[in-house]
């Protein structure tokens, strides 16, 4: 009989998939490891691949979300009856299942009307020219579409096609400027600029007392497991909040001096990593997940670094944190980061966290609280180094401070054990030679 696809489990917080394209059509060939449609998870856009040989009879879902488990397509042998295969799945359970191709294919825009209504206007030789993944890193990466031959089924261009074509260029994405104004002899190029503020949106200033003046931007599946997850976090877990201030002119020198010698650029996030395992390692109980019905202290020190992207923000994690080098720690965030960034980290990436760092030092920020990231029962907040005024030994002098929050999970963690650990973490960054020891 044929085989019935359903929407796989992506990741260990999905609880339903939107698809945003197919790649094969309905009576095409498929092969295993061939990818069949392009999905939105909470976390990543990703590629479904077949695990089967045959021919793709039915397409439940052409685009829009689906839950976990939900039929989405059948491959068979040719001209074998697709509808007998997925009646006999799950005794006809799935609701998608039971009418033709046709109908099927209208419910699924009005389950996401306002996804539809951004995906519309785009005609449909430009869905078949290149697929919206690759749609969305060619803007990214500034790529011209137009001089790509695809590699896809009918010279669709696909995600494959984007990274020869990025890895050619050997440049990361180009600056915001069109391509036009690219020769530097080009002077008359130069006023163009200013056509760029010709999109003033001086008609919004002023809704006319309509009460419609406003943009309902729709939820992506990131967006909408952010929302449960960190709601349920902040009101089922109890959160309290310590604040300590380093001295990290220590901090400073030690950095500048690693970067004499260092095969990559250490940042203070880097140091701040490591400093938060070794720390770790001495309090376990700030290393522990709330597990419902006992608690779980971890033995494995993996920090999740909060990484902000278009959509939201992801949690790369950094596996056995306390073990690794300062440049070890380096080479993996940033390549952490980047594939957070174009949405290509992998569920393994994300997962086994037991304490998570969100830095908005880099922005300004001097202090902020954080949500706690679940299962973790702590997450460390951490502001700017601020050049301030500072009194050390009866006398005032410039010191460079950062402040650190540490929220916790009370059920979990006692309020002297978390001051505990940020002591030892003070001490940490403020003589940061312990770190190579």
């Amino acid at each position: 009989m044929a085989e019935v696809i359903r929407m796989p489990r992506m990741s260990d917080t999905m609880e339903e998939g939107n698809i945003i394209g197919w790649l094969k059509a309905e009576g095409e060939t498929v092969e295993a490891g061939e990818t069949l449609a392009e999905v939105e998870t909470d976390k990543a856009t990703m590629e479904l691949d077949s695990y089967f040989d045959g021919v793709l009879l039915h397409i439940a879902v052409k685009e829009g979300p689906v839950p976990i488990d939900g039929i989405i397509a059948v491959i068979g042998k040719a001209g074998e009856d697709w509808q007998a295969a997925v009646k006999a799945a799950d005794g006809g359970a799935a609701s998608n299942d039971s009418t033709p191709a046709e109908p099927t294919a209208e419910p699924a825009p009005a389950m996401a009307s306002p996804e539809t209504a951004t995906v519309a206007p785009s005609a449909d030789e430009n869905r078949m020219k290149a697929s919206p993944l690759a749609r969305n890193m060619a803007k990214e990466a500034n790529v011209d579409l137009a001089k790509l031959a695809g590699s896809g089924d009918s010279g669709r261009i696909v995600k494959r096609d984007i990274e020869a074509a990025i890895a050619q260029q050997g440049t990361a994405p180009a600056p915001s400027a069109a391509p036009a104004p690219t020769p530097a002899t080009a002077s008359p190029a130069t006023p163009a600029a200013p056509k760029k503020e010709a999109p003033v949106v001086m008609p919004f200033a002023y809704g006319g007392g309509s009460g419609d003046n406003f943009e309902d931007v729709p939820l992506s599946q990131m967006r909408k497991v952010i929302a449960r997850r960190l709601g349920e976090s902040k009101f089922s877990a109890p959160h309290f909040y310590l604040t300590i201030e380093m001295n990290m002119a220590k901090a400073i020198a030690l950095r500048t001096r690693i970067n004499e010698i260092a095969p990559t650029k250490i940042s203070f996030n880097d140091l701040v990593i490591k400093a938060a395992a070794a720390a770790l390692r001495l309090h376990p109980a700030i290393n522990s997940s709330w597990m419902g019905d006992f608690i779980r202290i971890n033995k494995d020190i993996n920090i999740g670094v909060a990484v902000a992207v278009a959509e939201g923000l992801l949690v790369p994690v950094v596996r056995y944190a306390d073990i690794k080098t300062l440049s070890q720690i380096n080479a993996e965030v940033k390549a952490l980061a980047g594939k957070a960034k174009e949405r290509k980290l992998q569920p393994d990436e994300m997962t086994g966290n037991t304490f998570t760092i969100s830095n908005l030092g880099m922005f300004g920020i001097e202090e902020f609280t954080a949500i706690i990231n679940p299962p973790d029962a702590c997450i460390l907040a951490v502001g700017g180094i601020i050049e301030k005024p500072i009194v050390k030994n009866g006398a005032i002098e410039v010191g460079n401070m950062m402040k650190v929050t540490l929220s916790s999970d009370h059920r979990v963690v006692d309020g002297a054990s978390a001051a505990q650990f940020l002591l030892t973490f003070k001490e940490i960054m403020e003589d940061p030679i312990r770190l190579m020891v």
